[in-house]
């Protein structure tokens, strides 16, 4: 879908290495901040109709496995009155829905699925609004007083070559740590949970494909006919 695609990088997004990107946070910071408010309101639709989606294809779902149920009902009932014929197109009706609702249940994992990530993005884009809003001044005033620090540390520069060059190794070790540092971080935000019970799911999802007749003789053999 376009709309995962197109904020797929929320996810990935950590929003303090952007920040740190900035050449400028404070003239760069309220832009970006209005930007991701027209972000999260688009978000926020399309994630109100995909869960709009999920919710459909769910109630398709528990409307087949009625229908479902309901025949297999049928099914008992024709044999209890002795009627065989009527039960096997009771259960032949049984079947067709049961290989549409196995259609339908795809359809609704997918919805499910989108759901989920439109969620996420839509929670982690909040999270870092409120983010910037509550830092926002402290970065400006920071960004100030670094303005200042840098001419000082110019100034200081041109007096002692030594100390200009002890500044800037400390520099160079700093950008080094805080390079090994984002490198870190962004390993552990790429870094996915294993769903053991979704890797076994499909071991047992298989369903039987017992024909008709078989069916037949199983529900006889409940009714004790």
């Amino acid at each position: 879908m376009a709309i995962l695609e197109r904020f797929g990088d929320i996810i990935k997004a950590n929003i303090n290495a952007i920040i740190d990107k900035m050449e400028d946070p404070s003239k760069m910071i309220d832009q970006y901040l209005r930007d991701m408010m027209d972000d999260i309101a688009e978000v926020k639709r399309s994630t109100a109709g995909i869960m709009a989606e999920e919710a459909r294809t769910k109630r398709l779902v528990d409307e087949n496995q009625a229908e479902v149920a309901k025949y297999t009902d049928f099914a008992k009932r024709a044999l209890a009155a002795g009627n065989e014929g009527d039960a096997r197109v009771f259960i032949a009706k049984k079947q067709e829905l049961e290989a549409l609702g196995t259609s339908l249940m795809a359809t609704y994992t997918a919805a499910h699925e989108n759901s989920v990530k439109m969620r996420q993005m839509h929670d982690k884009l909040a999270s870092d609004i409120e983010t910037l809003k509550a830092r926002r001044e402290m970065i400006k005033a920071k960004v100030a007083v670094a303005k200042t620090q840098e001419t000082l540390n110019e100034a200081s520069a041109s007096i002692s070559t030594a100390q200009g060059a002890m500044s800037a190794f400390s520099r160079m070790e700093d950008k080094a740590t805080r390079m090994l540092d984002e490198a870190n971080a962004m390993a552990t935000l790429n870094a996915e949970p294993v769903d053991e019970a979704k890797s076994l799911e499909e071991k047992y999802s298989a369903k039987s494909s017992a024909a008709v007749d078989d069916e037949l003789e199983r529900l006889k053999s409940e009714l004790g006919i």
